[in-house]
């Protein structure tokens, strides 16, 4: 493939903590926990404000790429702390590399984007365990597999990867991260604040953009996750299609308050789930209908708790994430949240490519030594630079 040019970035690259302001053109990607698809997005950045927006895209997961990252999540949750990391993550990890590779193929092909444009790529890797810390274990555990070095050669791009785990080692959540990215779209919006970004993905997630610059941000709960898994097993779609289900159900209160029962909703962020954090076993006995009604419900309360317990209320909140495709969803979190409730297109971003936009933004902030990471956003004790570099 097309080699990019390294020249201008020497000292960038050499530096331990380099600290440039140079605009550079940054290929970013993001695979979610729905095990959907490759998402990609080319972003301008200097890693403090957005300057322009490249072309974007995605490619659906190969379905025996999708196996082997299902046989990895089992295996990770049965992983026993200190015991040797399961032998299927370095194939998944390769197998994840190789759908890149396919995306970017067929990306270039696409759009037209030469590699030989691009200073570097920010990848986020597969999350195939999620484990934030808790009062009886101080430090938690998160995996996010790919080949970064196998993905660098082939690309011959320095790549940015495993954001994660730094901030989990140092006490943080190692999530939410897009909110410092958040706060740069805003800004470049002109949005005032205080303005929330809500990311409804597997797990949903409110980043608060304050009036004083702070960022706040914390998992609400599970999202489009719950749903996609309960519709899944009772009828091998992949999801609640338009909410059509859950808009012909009937919400099952009691179930409903089960669920806002979980210690995770009385507890202040930052604060973080992994989408098998609830069981599906409370609407097991439902009728799809009325367990997708209920799920819905669950995911539109979460959200709602979540805002009303920022330390400013937002004025607005702006919707990322496939969840604001689902209309059944963005009502019922509209009913119970008395602000405007947008999608992101509403206000000139692209919804659908934001987490991807997100970690090419990251990376940049990676490779100039800025932080990625904050006391308000992941609880670490002091703002963090994430992030390793594999290069070619």
């Amino acid at each position: 493939m097309d080699s990019a040019p390294w020249s201008i970035f020497g000292a960038l690259y050499d530096s331990p903590n380099p600290r440039e302001t140079t605009v550079v053109r940054v290929l970013g990607f993001m695979t979610g926990t729905s095990l959907d698809a490759v998402d990609m997005a080319v972003l301008q950045t200097d890693g403090e404000t957005v300057a322009a927006f490249g072309p974007a895209g995605e490619r659906k997961l190969d379905a025996a790429t999708r196996a082997i990252i299902q046989q990895a999540t089992a295996e990770a949750r049965a992983w026993p702390r200190g015991a040797p990391e399961p032998a299927v993550f370095e194939f998944a990890a390769r197998a994840i590399a190789d759908e890149h590779l396919k995306a970017v193929a067929e990306f270039v092909a696409s759009t037209g984007v030469s590699l030989k444009t691009l200073d570097f790529v920010g990848v986020h890797g597969q999350t195939v365990l999620h484990e934030p810390p808790m009062p009886d274990r101080p430090v938690g555990r998160t995996i996010q597999l790919i080949d970064a070095h196998r993905l660098a050669d082939r690309l011959c791009l320095p790549v940015a990867y495993d954001f994660r785990t730094a901030d989990v080692a140092s006490g943080g959540q190692g999530a939410p991260l897009a909110p410092i990215y958040h706060q740069a779209l805003t800004q470049w919006s002109s949005i005032r604040p205080p303005v929330a970004v809500l990311n409804l993905g597997g797990v949903g997630n409110i980043t608060l953009i304050g009036e004083d610059g702070v960022l706040e941000a914390f998992d609400t709960g599970p999202a489009n996750g719950m749903i996609d898994l309960f519709v899944q097993a009772r009828t091998g779609a992949h999801c609640d299609e338009s909410g059509a289900l859950a808009r012909a159900g009937t919400v099952h209160a009691d179930i409903l308050a089960s669920y806002m029962d979980h210690a995770h909703f009385s507890t202040s962020g930052p604060k973080s789930l992994d989408r098998f954090d609830f069981s599906l076993d409370p609407v097991a006995g439902l009728s799809l209908e009325d367990g997708a009604a209920t799920l819905t419900a669950f995911a539109a309360e979460a959200v709602a708790v979540g805002l009303r317990s920022c330390s400013q209320l937002p004025r607005r909140v702006i919707v990322c994430g496939g969840g604001r495709h689902n209309p059944t969803l963005m009502h019922a979190i509209r009913k119970r949240y008395d602000a405007p409730v947008s999608g992101a297109e509403g206000v000139g971003w692209r919804g659908d490519s934001i987490e991807a936009e997100a970690f090419a933004y990251l990376a940049a902030r990676t490779f100039t030594g800025l932080p990625i990471s904050f006391p308000g956003t992941t609880g670490v004790p002091h703002p963090m630079c994430g992030g390793r570099i594999a290069r070619p």
